[in-house]
């Protein structure tokens, strides 16, 4: 079982950045893919950001490539999202998930991960 917390999410101004952190205990995260995935009111959960296990693979939404960045550290059990260029549609409840699956073809597919935080809610003023 892995346990995963989000944190650094807030009320920031448009293009301004915040950066997310995803902790897990429970279980060593170097063997998961991670992805961010966000959801705003009245929407779907959509896919934001993933990596692989080893950091190797990145994948990103359209929507936010070039602003942001995801990375991990293993040693840290600890999962990241770099956001810059924050703007008020980028809005939403941010949750970060583990799969112990191979990313490719699945990492935007939300039903692919095993495990979710509690999200963290990022809200970005115009």
């Amino acid at each position: 079982q892995v346990q995963l917390v989000e944190s650094g999410g807030g009320l920031v101004q448009a293009g301004g950045s915040l950066r997310l952190s995803c902790a897990a205990s429970g279980r060593t995260l170097s063997t998961y893919g991670m992805g961010w995935f966000r959801q705003a009111p009245g929407k779907d959960r959509e896919f934001v950001t993933a990596i692989s296990w080893s950091g190797g693979e990145t994948y990103y939404a359209d929507s936010v490539k070039g602003r942001f960045t995801i990375s991990r550290d293993n040693a840290k059990n600890t999962v990241y999202l770099q956001m810059n260029s924050l703007k008020p549609e980028d809005t939403a409840v941010y949750y970060c998930a583990a799969t112990y699956r191979a990313l490719g073809g699945i990492y935007a597919i939300p039903f692919k991960y095993d495990y979710w935080g509690q999200g963290t809610q990022v809200t970005v003023s115009s």
